[in-house]
């Protein structure tokens, strides 16, 4: 189900703008917290709230080191973009607040981005971002301000339901940003609103140009916000610096050691390049990573056939329906059938099964459950089961 914003003659955008905020009385009456990364999403979003003729206040969570991030594209929350973020609510005319969360951020994230490599798993480090800063203490800080909702420029699609407000798909596939936010609790999604969800990308820009921002053709930040260049490894390196002692490359049917590697952070689970080892009859793959040994098991490409993954610290929106399930088990993976095998939220554990074997199951990413469009929930891969196991 796709929710596409009305057009209305009152707003300077054309669009009903109120009715993408669904707020719970007149809109003049009423208070809007927009969370600011500096980037062209959430300042359409400011605009969009602004247009409503509520009461606005954007908010900017300064995540990490504001020097370091001066002048490089592709960041968020820091350097440039919080210049950004202010100058959109100046032009908006109304309020900007920056807190600093760097420490918070450091602990809750970036640490335990570090952390996760160095136990061999393969982090998500924009979902343990949305379930700390960007959600629990946007979420206070709103209610403290005593604003009525908190909106984001995430796409995705909030959709009222008798059983309280489902999460869905973005309207626009390309965008969808529903993988990132399955860890969403009921509270949060009955208090935070989604208004780009029914949007594609071009007509946000579109809206961007009209309100006269100065970011509206600012390139789109990258996945993980805090690693230069896409540089994990160095982050992780400095961080961590353990994680950067050689270990053998063991081959996983054999055992035979087949050559050495530089640290297993360097590694997930389906890589196949970087591995530097030639003169096989086939291509080899990252099979699996053991922290405790610093070895890197690799084999052929079948040897990644993964029938069923265990789940934990799952989460439920919502009431499970009863209908076929879908799971995405990578931000860019296409959803796949699957079954559930225990109860799905409040933290339990449970084990999704694949209907034909999944390739590249990762422990450390997280396996979010679709019933059609709709998001239904999730939870961090543990462990995995082979098809030859």
């Amino acid at each position: 189900m796709d929710i596409a914003p009305t057009l209305s003659s009152d707003s300077r955008f054309g669009l009903d703008t109120a009715s993408l905020f669904d707020l719970p009385r007149p809109a003049a009456e009423c208070r809007i917290v927009v969370a600011m990364s500096g980037g062209v999403d959430s300042s359409v979003v400011a605009a969009l709230a602004a247009d409503t003729g509520a009461q606005v206040f954007g908010i900017t969570l300064q995540l990490y080191d504001y020097g370091a991030a001066t002048g490089r594209k592709g960041a968020c929350c820091a350097g440039d973009d919080i210049a950004d973020a202010r100058a959109v609510c100046d032009r908006l005319g109304i309020a900007h607040y920056v807190f600093d969360h760097e420490s918070a951020f450091r602990e809750d994230v970036v640490d335990q981005f570090a952390d996760e490599y160095l136990a061999g798993r393969t982090p998500v480090p924009c979902i343990r971002c949305n379930m700390g800063p960007k959600f629990t203490d946007l979420f206070r800080m709103a209610r403290e301000l005593g604003a009525d909702c908190l909106a984001t420029g995430h796409y995705v699609q909030r959709i009222p339901a008798p059983d309280g407000p489902h999460l869905h798909r973005a309207n626009d596939p390309a965008r969808d940003q529903s993988y990132f936010l399955y860890a969403t609790t009921r509270e949060q999604l009955d208090y935070i609103r989604f208004p780009l969800g029914g949007l594609p990308k071009s007509k946000v820009r579109e809206l961007a140009q009209a309100a006269g921002l100065r970011n509206a053709a600012k390139p789109d930040s990258q996945d993980i916000c805090f690693v230069p260049d896409g540089n994990y490894a160095k982050i992780v390196t400095k961080l961590r610096p353990e994680g950067a002692v050689p270990g053998p490359i063991v081959h996983a049917a054999t055992g035979e050691v087949l050559g050495e590697h530089r640290g297993i952070i360097h590694f997930t689970v389906g890589q196949r390049k970087g591995l530097e080892i030639g003169g096989q009859p086939e291509p080899l793959y990252v099979i699996g990573l053991d922290a405790e040994n610093r070895a890197v098991r690799v084999g052929p490409k079948r040897m990644l056939a993964v029938e069923s993954a265990e789940l934990i610290e799952t989460n439920a929106i919502g009431t499970l329906p009863d209908a076929p399930l879908t799971a995405k088990v990578r931000s860019l993976a296409k959803p796949v059938p699957v079954t559930l095998e225990g109860p799905l939220g409040d933290g339990a554990s449970t084990r999704i099964r694949f209907e034909t074997p999944e390739f590249g199951v990762a422990p450390g990413q997280a396996a979010v459950i679709y019933a059609g469009e709709r998001v239904v929930g999730g939870g961090w891969i543990d462990t995995t089961t082979s098809v030859a196991s």
